[in-house]
Formats: structure tokens, C-alpha cells, sequence
């Protein structure tokens, strides 16, 4: 009798809730649409893993509004009976912060199908774009206007949305900020479902809290972004690039200090790129086009650009560059003299972080340190690897003008990248420790995710936790969105 009653005890507590979900995933279909709402385990498969693929989740449903008002009716729905909500966008992150937890639970919103571009205007320089426009359509319809979106990074298929959930950079944050500099006003809905209407476009408002901050960089955990006024520049129609070469660290923080001295607020890209970065691209697209005759440990790719046909940016390169030479903090150079050169550098550039994507095995950091520190932070963070690792191969790249450096490490030569993963965990406990210690971040650009949530629980102070807690408890205070995001549980299981 004991055994019969276990085994009817599942049954009874399971079957209102499976009856409660297919009743709110039926309502779904008959308010947004039978093709809004996906539950075939096919068609849910590519939403419920992120760009890298390291791990796969398992939603209830995938629910796929068209506007506003069909994402703010599913988040009503499912707090009616507590469903937790991934709101998701490109799904082209590093960090899981879009991808669901694997007990097959909560919902993934997805933001693709809010396509619109509301509007853009040339003479207040502004666009207001859907959460589902991506940042290439984006860019598109800036240009058009002769104007940019300043938000300039690898993933042109990620959203606004996106965009603006996790802050985003990329590489010319040194002149035009990250993507929080480009956001002018959001349409938010919050964790009731109700919407806030925040687009207007203002550069000045200071009546005042700036709410919009809260949605900024917060990976959906307090809201769903659906739209963001973005802040437009000139379209930057002239530049001038270069490939510089240098001895060291040192001498390429040289070269910026140099180039912003000079260059000033033209200076728009500074990329530190390694030598065992090249190698990688090199091998990886079956090419070799070196680009000085000899080679170097360390190569700067930088960047000039304005808007004006008044500024000789070509010239003005050209001769920082030489004094550079002269004052010997540069060992070679090779200038773009023509549109397909300068593609072809930053080729160099886009390639080695896309041949790292497909190297099985290698692992993956966003770390920023103060800019001063980068020489030191790469030379502690190398001798770490040594020692967890010894024949692993780092290759720390990226944003040198904003201090913002990829320490990636690939897999030793001729091993199995599989195998290597078993020393991933040592290896971001021992990057990060050394990225904190000189007063940096373990999320520059990508946010916290689901993978490092850990990680800031163990290295942000006290304070800084509780703070976060406290907006997510009064603006989400059902803890139902993203849950697991950036916040570890509380003693009470909410985040």
C-alpha cells in the first residue's frame, strides 16, 4: 500500500501544473498566434543554446510576440502563475545569459520577430529601433540617413535588444563609449507586464531618477527591453588605418598615448593583436599573408576617422606613426592606402577572434583592467596559465585603448580540445584573480550571464551584491526573470 500510494503521489502533484502550463501555452496561441509559440523539442533546439554551444538548456515553450503588446501580454500570462521568462534576442552571446536553466520550466521570450524601425531622425541624429532589429539592419538604416550607429562590434547579427541587455562594446568604445553612451530612451516591459513608454529622445533630463539605467547592461533580469532610441553620429566617411608593430605591451601603450596626444578624438580604434593571435587566424583560414617581412610578438592595429573632408587623417597617421619609429616604440608599419587594404587589415583583426569561435577547446575571457595595468595584468596572467597549464597557448587581444583585453587561451598544440576543458575552471579562477587584483572587471563587454555568476559572487563585495539584490527584489519581486542571471539565490530561493 505504501509503494501504490508513492507511486500515485507524482501523478496528483504533476497534473494540475502540466494542465496549468497547457492551459497558458493554448491562451498564447489564440492571443499572438499558433506559430508564436514552439514546443516541438526541433523547434525549440536553437534557442536553447548560445553562440559557443558549451551548454544546452530546456525551455517549456518558446513564445515569439511580434510587438510590445504581445510581449507584455506573455509576461502577464506567465506571472499570473509564476513561470519564469529568458527573454532572448540574437542569441549570440558567450555568457548564457539568454539561454534557459535544463529543468524544462520557464518560457524563452524571444525578441526576433520585433523587426521595426519606428523612425529615424536626421536632424536630432536619432533612430529608434524594435529589441529584434539587428545591429547590422541597424547601422543600415543610420547610414542611409548619412549618419552611424556608434555600437561597432563582431556580432552585427546580435539585436539592439541585445545590445543594450548587456551593455555591449566593441572597438570604438576609446572614442564613442560603450552602448549605454548610445541610448537615449528604452520601452521597457516589466516583470507585471506593464509597459514603460522612456523614448524620448533627450539627451538632457534630469527630472528626475534616470530610469532607464536600470535596463541598461542588466541582462533582462529587471525588465524587457523593446525598444531603444539610440543616439546617432556623422557618418564617419574618411579614416586611416594602419598595422604597427611593436616589441611589447609597453611600447603599444606608447604608441597610444602618442596617437591620442596627436590624433586626439579622431583616434577611433587601437587593437592589440599577438603574434600567436595571427598564427591562429593564419592556420585557420589556410592563408598566410604576413603583413611586414618580418615577424613580431606584438602588432597594434589603429585607427583614424571623421566625418570631415577638412581633417588629412592619412597624413596625420602617417606622421605619428614615423615619430613613433623615430623615438623607437615602433619596430615596423604598413599604412591602407585604398578601401580593400584597409579591409584586409582589420581582416587580421576579426579573423583571429572568429578562428578562436571555432577551435575546439579554447577558452574564452572578457576581462578589462585599468589601461595602465594591461602590461602587467599580461605578463601575471601568462605565468598563471604556465603554471595550470604549460604547453596551453594565451592569447590576450582586444580593445588596448579602453583596457579591455581577451585573455583567451587555446589548447596546446596537436591536444585535444575536449580534454583541455577540464582545465577551464582553474584557468578563469586564476585570469580573473589576476584581473581583480589590479582593480579590474571579469565582465567587460559580455556580462555576467549564467557563467559567471559564480565568479562575481565570489569576487564583488558584499555591498555591491546586496545593492543588485535589492533592485532585483523591487523591480522583479517574484524573481521571474532570468532567473540565475547575474545573481546567485538567496536565502529565501529568489534571486
Amino acid at each position: 500500500m505504501r509503494g501504490s500510494r508513492s507511486a500515485a503521489s507524482p501523478g496528483c502533484a504533476t497534473t494540475p501544473r502540466v494542465t496549468e502550463h497547457g492551459a497558458l501555452l493554448d491562451g498564447l496561441r489564440r492571443e499572438l498566434g499558433v506559430d508564436a509559440v514552439l514546443t516541438d523539442p526541433g523547434d525549440r533546439a536553437s534557442y536553447e543554446t548560445d553562440l559557443l554551444k558549451t551548454r544546452t538548456g530546456r525551455a517549456l515553450a518558446v513564445v515569439r510576440p511580434r510587438d510590445t503588446a504581445g510581449v507584455a501580454t506573455t509576461v502577464r500570462r506567465c506571472a499570473e502563475i509564476g513561470l519564469p521568462i529568458v527573454p532572448q534576442g540574437g542569441n549570440t552571446g558567450f555568457c548564457q545569459g539568454a539561454t534557459p536553466p535544463d529543468d524544462g520550466r520557464a518560457i524563452v521570450l524571444s525578441l526576433e520577430r520585433l523587426r521595426a524601425i519606428r523612425s529615424v531622425d536626421p536632424v536630432g541624429s536619432t533612430l529608434v529601433a524594435e529589441a529584434g532589429v539587428t545591429l547590422a539592419e541597424a547601422r543600415a538604416a543610420a547610414d542611409r540617413r548619412g549618419l552611424q550607429l556608434a555600437i561597432q562590434h563582431g556580432g552585427l547579427s546580435s539585436t539592439v535588444g541585445g545590445n543594450v541587455s548587456t551593455n555591449a562594446g566593441g572597438s570604438n568604445v576609446l572614442r564613442y563609449g560603450m552602448a549605454r553612451a548610445q541610448i537615449l530612451g528604452l520601452e521597457v516591459v516589466l516583470a507585471d507586464g506593464e509597459i514603460w513608454d522612456g523614448l524620448a529622445p533627450l539627451a538632457k533630463d534630469n527630472a528626475g531618477t534616470d530610469l532607464k539605467q536600470f535596463f541598461i547592461g542588466t541582462e533582462g533580469t529587471l525588465g524587457i527591453v523593446t525598444a531603444a532610441t539610440l543616439r546617432l553620429f556623422p557618418a564617419a566617411r574618411f579614416s586611416a588605418t594602419a598595422l604597427v608593430a611593436v616589441r611589447s605591451v609597453e611600447d603599444a601603450l606608447a604608441l597610444l598615448a602618442r596617437l591620442r596626444s596627436e590624433a586626439g578624438e579622431a583616434l577611433t580604434a587601437a587593437e592589440l593583436i599577438p603574434r600567436a593571435g595571427l598564427d591562429l587566424y593564419f592556420a585557420h583560414a589556410g592563408i598566410r599573408h604576413e603583413p611586414f617581412g618580418g615577424v613580431y610578438p606584438w602588432q597594434v592595429l589603429v585607427e583614424l576617422a571623421s566625418s570631415s573632408r577638412h581633417f588629412n587623417l592619412d597624413a596625420a597617421l602617417e606622421e605619428a606613426v614615423g615619430s613613433a619609429l623615430e623615438a623607437g616604440e615602433v619596430t615596423d608599419a604598413v599604412q591602407a592606402r585604398s578601401d580593400g587594404q584597409r579591409a584586409a587589415l582589420w581582416a587580421l583583426r576579426e579573423g583571429l577572434a572568429s578562428a578562436q569561435v571555432a577551435t575546439p577547446g579554447n577558452l574564452k575571457n572578457d576581462t578589462a583592467v585599468p589601461i595602465a595595468a594591461i602590461p602587467q595584468f599580461i605578463a601575471r596572467a601568462t605565468a598563471a596559465v604556465a603554471e595550470i597549464a604549460p604547453a596551453a597557448v594565451p592569447i590576450p587581444f582586444g580593445h588596448l585603448g579602453d583596457g579591455n583585453i581577451h585573455f583567451n587561451v587555446n589548447p596546446p598544440r596537436g591536444a585535444d580540445g575536449h580534454a583541455f576543458k577540464a582545465h577551464w575552471p582553474a584557468l578563469v579562477t586564476a585570469i580573473d584573480g589576476v584581473a581583480t587584483a589590479f582593480g579590474g572587471s571579469i565582465a567587460a563587454e559580455h556580462g555576467l550571464g549564467r557563467t559567471k555568476v559564480a565568479a562575481a559572487a565570489r569576487l564583488k563585495s558584499g555591498l555591491d551584491l546586496d545593492l543588485m539584490r535589492r533592485l532585483k527584489r523591487t523591480l522583479d519581486p517574484i524573481g521571474r526573470l532570468n532567473p540565475g542571471v547575474m545573481l546567485t539565490p538567496d536565502d529565501r530561493g529568489r534571486d
